[in-house]
């Protein structure tokens, strides 16, 4: 007992001996906080950024090319700064920022191309982090299921040691259906080369032709060889099959277009296509072969806004002929609401605003911006609203919401000396009206059954035939008329 209670006095004292020496070894060594705080501190652990990612700045938009960069590295950045220039499906829109801070780390460089939605293309700081320690998040892994083969393959090589010299080939990427542009598709079938064995870049798993050069590249020599070298030994059975063919003949192969090598026959250039060139393509396939174009044409008579361009240039008022077209085809869809109507899922919607969209030509394709409430408008408003957007169209400096949502298209190719043609339909519009230029020509007036020089102007309305029948676009064609050939009826629709 006595034992017991000596040993547990010690043990007291032992531990009080133990505290007292821990807090003079803490006293005895301050550095440790100055420590501690330097491994916690930013410039060991780094600057957690805030991410900039590609938005989707249009409704059809998947992907974008990054044309120039407003801000630069350091720089201080505010909420609705504009950080960058994007170019998207439909033009070159400015990106703004969202946070403020400042522009730490620019991850995708002026020139970019075909970044897709949600990648991140730059990093910032808050304000008063040091934007050079900011952190850069490892790459995101390009796809789950390409994992597991690229393991196995590069494990294989290890497992067999007695199989050294020639290199493994390239791994299978795609497991589903097969996706091929026309210039991959081309190369393969030129080269021999296996499609599975191409690593699909493009949206949704498409092999495009880059991804089948890098397989080229990678490809063992020897697969080629064989196929060049079976012809190559003399035999007495192929030479009368490979006799030239008598002169003046076509040949029953066409020669091998071969991308790259200009000046040989059958040969062609690949010219990249932009974003712009992709989505009108799209569109007007998806136009042509799902909505059912009905034609109808009519002659107009310009004498009277000639005449009436004529005395508002003598006070100075410069409109041009297209403006009095976009104002009668406004109000002429004012007087007749059943055709200003757009094709959805669910079928027919009218629409309660009149949005004029009139095509502007710009050096990558055509786009379409809109003129809003032409109804309500005067000619010479409609004309300086006109020449604003096709010149920003042209700059590629238009806004989304100046070139969606018009209920209407006019397409002129007057300008050119076009008599007139047919245009293709905007979905989800109903119509597009194209104009061709006005041309002098003889008739035969009804009133004195004399011959008179008229200025006619050819229209076409391409129009939608699920909406608008035909008996519906002659009506609009003749209220159209109307309008035009009597301006005076425009102001008081």
């Amino acid at each position: 007992m006595a034992a017991s209670l000596r040993l547990g006095r010690q043990g007291i004292l032992f531990g009080l001996r133990l505290s007292h020496f821990s807090k003079c070894s803490r006293a005895r060594h301050p550095c440790q906080e100055h420590v501690r705080h330097f491994f916690q501190s930013p410039c060991f652990l780094g600057v957690s950024g805030l991410k900039v990612e590609m938005p989707a700045l249009s409704p059809t938009m998947e992907e974008g090319n990054i044309v120039k960069w407003l801000k630069k590295e350091g720089e201080a950045v505010a909420a609705g700064d504009a950080l960058c220039e994007i170019e998207t499906d439909k033009a070159v829109v400015i990106m703004e920022s969202n946070d403020d801070g400042v522009m730490a780390k620019i991850l995708m460089e002026e020139g970019s191309r075909n970044v897709r939605l949600g990648t991140l293309i730059a990093l910032m700081v808050e304000e008063g982090q040091d934007w050079k320690q900011v952190e850069i998040p490892p790459p995101e892994a390009p796809a789950p299921s390409a994992a597991p083969p690229a393991t196995q393959a590069a494990a294989a090589p290890v497992a067999p040691p007695a199989a050294p010299a020639p290199p493994p080939p390239p791994k299978p990427a795609t497991s589903g259906p097969l996706r091929l542009s026309p210039a991959a598709r081309h190369i393969l079938d030129t080269h021999g080369l296996d499609p599975h064995l191409a690593t699909a870049t493009g949206p949704r798993g498409l092999i495009t032709k880059e991804d089948v050069l890098n397989l080229l590249k990678t490809s063992p020599a020897p697969k080629a060889s064989p196929a060049m070298a079976a012809p190559a030994p003399p035999s007495p059975v192929p030479t009368p099959a490979t006799a030239p063919p008598p002169p003046g003949s076509r040949p029953n192969v066409p020669p091998l277009s071969v991308p790259g090598k200009p000046g040989a026959p059958g040969t062609f250039t690949e010219i990249p296509a932009s974003n712009v060139r992709r989505v009108i393509a799209q569109r007007l396939t998806q136009s042509k072969t799902t909505i059912p174009h009905a034609y109808a044409s009519v002659d107009c008579n310009m004498a009277a806004i000639m005449h009436l361009r004529k005395d508002l240039a003598n006070e100075q008022i410069k409109v041009s002929v297209n403006d009095f077209i976009i104002k009668a085809a406004a109000v002429t869809l004012k007087e007749m609401p059943e055709v200003n109507v757009t094709w959805s899922e669910d079928g027919p919607r009218a629409l309660d605003s009149i949005h004029i969209a009139i095509a502007v030509a710009t050096d990558k394709g055509l786009i379409t911006p809109i003129i809003k409430d032409a109804a309500s408008k005067g000619v010479q408003e409609i004309s300086a609203n006109a020449q604003a957007l096709a010149r920003k169209a042209r700059d590629g400096k238009l806004l989304p919401e100046e070139y969606q949502g018009g209920s209407f298209s006019i397409s002129n190719l007057g300008m050119f000396g076009i008599s007139g043609f047919s245009a293709v339909i905007n979905p989800p519009q109903a119509c597009i009206l194209a104009v061709g230029t006005s041309r002098a020509e003889l008739r035969l007036c009804e009133d004195d059954q004399t011959l008179r020089t008229q200025q006619l102007m050819t229209v076409t309305l391409s129009s939608d035939g699920r909406l608008v029948d035909d008996e519906l676009a002659s009506r609009f064609l003749d209220k159209f008329r109307a309008n035009l050939e009597q301006p005076q009826r425009m102001a008081l629709a």
